[in-house]
């Protein structure tokens, strides 16, 4: 047995972000601890894993449509498999996060949600979530 979870996410198109805070706060629910810390680890480098607004769809439209703009799909990239973008894309945001537990839940904002980051679907991603009491 594994001492993290595995949260299986697929993802229906080529830049998407799917919102997993449900599933999250289901694990630390599961995990029955009071205090401590969720992290959160994206194994691919293709795909993300951030925290933003989850109450307004168009904030998720605004991100994809202006990391568009900063990295285009067709670039003139050296990386001739074609997926230089996505690669791109998902090292600015990055490949984890951490997330505090208080009271037996996640201490998010209240506009706040978590995503995993699409840029090379469609694929079935992983999320490892290692929650610790402390």
């Amino acid at each position: 047995m594994s001492s993290y979870n595995i949260l299986e996410v697929r993802s229906s198109s080529r830049a998407q972000m799917i919102d997993i805070t449900e599933q999250v706060r289901q694990l630390v629910a599961d995990a029955g601890i009071r205090e401590g810390v969720c992290y959160l680890y994206v194994p691919h480098t293709t795909a993300a894993v951030i925290i933003n607004e989850n109450a307004d769809p168009t904030v998720v439209q605004d991100i994809l449509e202006q990391l568009e703009k900063m990295v285009p799909w067709q670039g003139g990239y050296a990386h001739t498999e074609g997926n230089a973008a996505a690669h791109i894309k998902a090292s600015i945001l990055g490949a984890s996060q951490t997330i505090l537990i208080g009271s037996g839940r996640l201490v998010l904002g209240a506009w706040q949600g978590i995503f995993l980051c699409e840029f090379d679907g469609p694929r079935q991603r992983k999320v490892f979530v290692k929650i610790i009491a402390g």
